[in-house]
Parts: C-alpha cells; sequence; structure tokens
C-alpha cells in the first residue's frame, strides 16, 4: 500500500479514536517528518520500509542535533505508525521493533524551593497591583499543579463539577473524557482552589464550569498554558531549569519520593500506568535518598 495512503489512515484512526490534540499534534510532525524522508529515498510504499531505513532516519536526526530522547520519541511515534499498518494487515511484521531505544542520558528538572517561592511571590504581587484575572489565575494554577501532579492536559481540563470540597478530592478526567482516577488536594490548596473560585464568578460575572479559563472565560488551550509557563520563564530567568506544567509534576514526584513515600503510593498519586516508569523517577533521585539517609538516620545519635 502507497505510504501516504497509509499514513493518512492513520491519522484518521487515531482521531476516530479521540486521540488528544497535543498526541495528534506530534503524529502530524514527528511521524509526518518520518513519512517525508521515506519519500525523498523513493520508500512509496509500507512494505519497503526496513529496520535499516530506520536506523538511517535516525542517524540524519542525531546529524540535525537531536538527542538520545528527542529520537526515542520519534521511534515511539514511527512504531505506533507501523503497528497500525500490521493491525490493518498492510505489513506482516512491525521493522520498528528491531530498531533499539537509545540510551538516555536523563536529567529530569525539578524546582527547588527558592523557585517556587520566587513564583509565587511574582504573582502575589501582580495580584495587589493589579488584581488581574491572570494573577489569580497564574498563581492557583501552579499550586493546583504543585499540589496534586495533574498534567498539563488535565489541568485544562479541569472542571468545577470535578472538584468536591466536603471530601478533600478531585476526580482527573483523561484525554477521552473518561474518569482517570482520583487526587487527594490539601485543605490549604482546596481554600486557595474556593478563594479563585469566588473571584472568577466576580471578575466574569458568570462561572464558566471551567477551572482554568481565557480571558474570555472559555477553556484554555494546550498553546495558551504553553504560552502562560513560557512567558513566567523569561521573567524568572532560572538557570537550569525549565519552567513548564511538567516540571511541576516532576517537583511533586520528587517530594513525594524525598518525603520517604512508598514507590506504590507515589504510582497511584503519580496515575502511573506502570510501576516500571515509578521506579525510574525513584532511581534517578537515589543520591538524593541517600543524603537525606545520611543526615537524618537514627544511628547518627549514638556514639558506637
Amino acid at each position: 500500500m502507497l505510504l501516504r495512503f497509509a499514513y493518512q489512515d492513520f491519522l484518521a484512526d487515531r482521531e476516530l479514536n479521540n486521540s488528544s490534540e497535543a498526541n495528534m499534534k506530534n503524529h502530524r510532525i514527528i511521524t509526518g517528518d518520518f513519512i517525508e524522508y521515506c519519500l525523498e529515498h523513493d520508500v512509496v510504499n509500507v512494505e519497503d520500509i526496513s529496520a535499516d531505513l530506520i536506523k538511517r532516519y535516525f542517524v540524519e536526526c542525531k546529524n540535525r542535533g537531536n538527542n538520545a530522547g528527542t529520537i526515542n520519541t520519534r521511534l515511539q511515534r514511527i512504531r505506533a505508525l507501523l503497528n497500525y499498518c500490521v493491525e490493518e494487515k498492510m505489513i506482516t511484521d512491525n521493522p520498528a521493533l528491531k530498531v533499539k531505544r537509545l540510551k538516555e542520558d536523563v536529567k529530569i528538572d525539578v524546582f527547588s524551593d527558592w523557585q517556587i517561592n520566587q513564583m509565587l511571590a511574582y504573582y502575589r504581587s501582580l495580584r495587589r497591583r493589579e488584581k488581574s484575572y491572570f494573577a489569580y489565575r497564574g498563581y492557583t494554577l501552579i499550586l493546583t499543579l504543585l499540589g496534586t501532579g495533574l498534567r498539563r492536559t488535565e489541568a485544562i481540563n479541569l472542571k468545577w463539577s470535578h472538584i468536591d470540597e466536603a471530601n478533600l478530592t478531585i476526580s482527573v478526567f483523561n484525554s477521552k473524557g473518561r474518569r482517570d482516577s482520583t487526587v487527594f488536594p490539601t485543605e490549604k490548596l482546596m481554600k486557595e482552589l474556593l478563594y479563585y473560585k469566588s473571584f472568577c464568578k466576580s471578575y466574569f460575572g458568570e462561572l464558566s464550569e471551567y477551572v482554568f479559563v481565557n480571558r474570555d472565560n472559555g477553556q484554555m488551550t494546550q498553546n495558551s498554558i504553553m504560552l502562560l509557563f513560557q512567558n513566567l520563564g523569561k521573567k524568572m530567568n532560572f538557570e537550569g531549569v525549565r519552567v513548564s506544567a511538567h516540571t511541576f509534576r516532576h517537583t511533586y514526584c520528587h517530594r513525594l519520593a524525598m518525603s520517604g513515600a512508598s514507590p506504590f503510593a507515589i504510582q497511584k498519586l503519580m496515575r502511573h500506568e506502570n510501576i516500571q516508569t515509578t521506579m525510574r523517577y525513584v532511581a534517578m533521585w537515589g543520591n538524593d535518598l541517600r543524603q537525606q539517609s545520611d543526615e537524618h538516620n537514627p544511628l547518627n545519635k549514638f556514639e558506637l
């Protein structure tokens, strides 16, 4: 089958199955780049894609400056496309499965207490001076991400009806609109959310169903929340850490690990599908945990 048609069918299938806006964008950009590479090298049929072709594509990606993590992301997208082709019987085997993931030298950014305080102080100052909606939204969004570990899409899709004030719970829904799990905000966070809710009612005249909205009281988009953190990052000018929704999520996970939470508890609170994902994070912060153990070990108090 012609590769272009297979690719179009793949995109249509993902859209039909309610793939998120972010996923669709990645499929078009990342998988689309691979399709263009194939066509430029006269590979026009799906069955002509080989493991060697994919490896040569990754060599070109590396020459463009792609790191191991970016190449592994590309491999994941190519595997998804070719898995679909196998399911639809366009090909018998997925050649991308023969291509191994590259070993990543992973560094996960987390915020320090000082950095968190700097961001909160910035929005507190804006609230006092301007009393603008954007100051209240930015402040509450940071607290929510830091206090729950919500993903960016989960924050965008968060509705007031998902928040149970009496039982201190928040229902989290996945990209397909189905309830995924429950997170447990602290009383401190719940008070801030209710204060923000009251402000939104007063500011807009009526309350949107969504918690975090744009200037027109409509749901935020992926692009708008990314721009929010890009602008905040420019103002903060932190060294060695990117200001993003995902960095807040990593910080939440890091604090859980540092506090001594079990991997099972972290998995549930982070809503990881696989415990192996959780263990990767715990392993990365092993040196931090060792330092904490050395500092707070009960034997330190005894003469031996």
